[in-house]
This record gives C-alpha cells, structure tokens and sequence, in this order.
C-alpha cells in the first residue's frame, strides 16, 4: 500500500525500541508501558501526534539496554488507538500501524530516544495481480488450517471486504508468522508483490498439509 497520508515525519517521532515485537501496518498491538522513560514517551505522545515508531532490538540487546541498543532500521510508525493510565501510572494502549519507515537519525534530547523518519518507497501493484494469492489465503482458512478463534473468524471476513490484499497480508502476517525475524524482513521489504508472495510462501511452510503440485504452487492456483 502506498504511504499513508496522514503520518506527518516533519517532526521526529517517539521510538519504543522492544525485543521480540514487529508491529506491522494496519496491525492492533497491545502494549503494557510501565518503565519511567517511556511513561514519559506516553504522556508526550498522547499530547502531541499520538504516534509512536516501533523498533525491534537486535540480538545482544541486553548489553545496553538502558543506554543505546542496536536497532533494526526500519520501523512501524504506529498510532495510538486507545489507551488508559493506571493508578501506578503505567499506561496500557491499543497501537495501531499505519506505515513503513526508515531510521534517518536518532536524537537522545528526552529520556526516551526519538527519530527522524522517511517513508520506506513501496511499488505500485494492482489489485488483479495479487488474486491468486488472496485466493490461497483464503483457502488456508476455509480448509481449517487455522483455528477458528474469533479473532481468525474475524480474519476470514476480511477476505470478502475492500480490504486490499496488501493491507490484508500485513494483518495476516502479524497474527499467525511467529518468527519476529521474518516479520522484520517482510516490514522492510517495499516490494508490495514479493512481499505478499513471502508471506504466502511462510504460511504454506508452516501449514505443509496444504497441497501443492509438481512445481511447489499451491494447488489453489498460485504462482
């Protein structure tokens, strides 16, 4: 999908740096922020824009965890959906993505890092060539290769709605590929096309039940 219009990188934007999370756009995240820095990060957010870029910390972050750990480059610029302050004064949040971003700078003028951020340039797909490929998808929920939980009865509608394929992918992407490497990899990756064929591509080689015929292609029809 393309950038989102509405995500203003003018200003540098809060970055909540965590180990073992990849927000991706379109995705609803959970959090529980309870350290001082970025309680802090939470009430400036909350007066300001309301959003937040989500970093995923690089192996041997421990090392320097409170100073200045390595991060991935690219990050989830995320907006702040709901959230509520606790009487300890920890905040609990709904963050939802909304874009791709890459890491131009970081400033440590706050107790919390911030960074100046551009848009990770994605290519133009049309809907037509990603068919197949959300016909897969949907197949993998219509055979019973996912649980039904009303969370993936939930995902399933989102197949027959003006949902792009794109979006969907993301969304899709985020709840069922645990491996936060991956996850990166596929928010880093502007190529919308290749992205959605990697995506399908992990799917089926955790689900192999799926048939696939002589080629490797799902039997769906995939390419």
């Amino acid at each position: 999908m393309a950038f989102d219009a509405d995500v203003d990188l003018s200003v540098p934007l809060p970055l909540f740096p965590l180990p073992n999370v990849v927000l991706l756009p379109r995705a609803i995240l959970p959090l529980h922020v309870f350290e001082d820095r970025y309680r802090a990060m939470m009430a400036d957010a909350l007066t300001s824009s309301r959003q937040i870029a989500m970093a995923l910390l690089k192996p041997g972050w421990e090392k320097d965890y409170h100073g200045r750990p390595a991060i991935e480059p690219v990050v989830c610029v995320g907006r702040i959906l709901q959230h509520e302050k606790l009487a300890d004064g920890c905040y609990n949040l709904l963050l939802q993505g909304v874009a791709r971003a890459t890491i131009v700078n970081i400033h440590d003028s706050h107790a919390y890092q911030c960074a100046s951020l551009e848009p990770v340039a994605e290519t133009e797909v049309m809907e037509i060539d990603l068919a197949d490929h959300r016909r897969v998808l949907k197949k993998f929920f219509e055979d019973g290769r996912v649980t039904m939980t009303d969370l993936s009865k939930h995902l399933m509608k989102l197949f027959d709605s003006p949902v792009s394929t794109s979006d969907l992918v993301d969304v899709l992407a985020f709840t069922l590929i645990p491996d936060v490497q991956i996850k990166q990899a596929l928010l880093a990756d502007g190529d919308v096309k290749r992205r959605v064929e990697r995506t399908v591509a992990n799917l089926l080689r955790s689900h192999p039940e799926i048939p696939l015929d002589s080629q490797g292609r799902s039997l769906g029809g995939m390419n």
